[in-house]
């Protein structure tokens, strides 16, 4: 294994790492400000990590947008989950990527949009992520989305 190599497991682990304690922050029912903040830098890092990867994808990518909308929309800013959703849909749509993800992406502008009162984009949304999560084939996968969608008040 070369030095470069090394480097690039390294940070995969690190994504990785970052990714699932940020999502163990997010599972949380009530959080501090510094959980809050830490919950932040996590999916920043494990974004920033997944980009230093060399051999990463845009599922990747998409599925990293997707955190940092959600830990943002959890922490009630909505511009930033928007900014989020919207590259996690970019990205999701340029690169043809699964139904499930595209779903997902649709998922946190929905969030977003309910966050920033913006009632009619948010119908939108939802009602395309559930377009969405109907073409997804894995079951799991599909009850999962739908069952995020639910969690949603708009």
């Amino acid at each position: 294994m070369t030095v470069k190599d090394k480097s690039t497991f390294s940070h995969k682990q690190l994504a990785v790492k970052c990714f699932n304690a940020t999502w163990d922050l997010l599972d949380m029912t009530d959080r501090t400000k510094e959980e809050e903040e830490r919950m932040l830098h996590l999916a920043h890092s494990s974004f920033w990590h997944w980009t230093q990867v060399d051999n990463h994808t845009p599922k990747n990518l998409s599925i990293g947008y997707w955190q940092l909308s959600r830990v943002y929309a959890t922490v009630g800013n909505g511009e930033r989950a928007y900014f989020y959703a919207e590259r996690c849909l970019d990205i999701s749509l340029e690169s043809n990527i699964e139904p499930f993800y595209i779903g997902y992406a649709y998922e946190a502008l929905t969030r977003a949009n309910v966050l920033l009162a913006q009632s009619d984009p948010a119908k939108l949304h939802l009602q395309l992520a559930i377009e969405y999560a109907q073409k997804v084939e894995n079951e799991n996968e599909k009850e999962m989305l739908l069952n995020d969608l639910k969690s949603i008040a708009i």
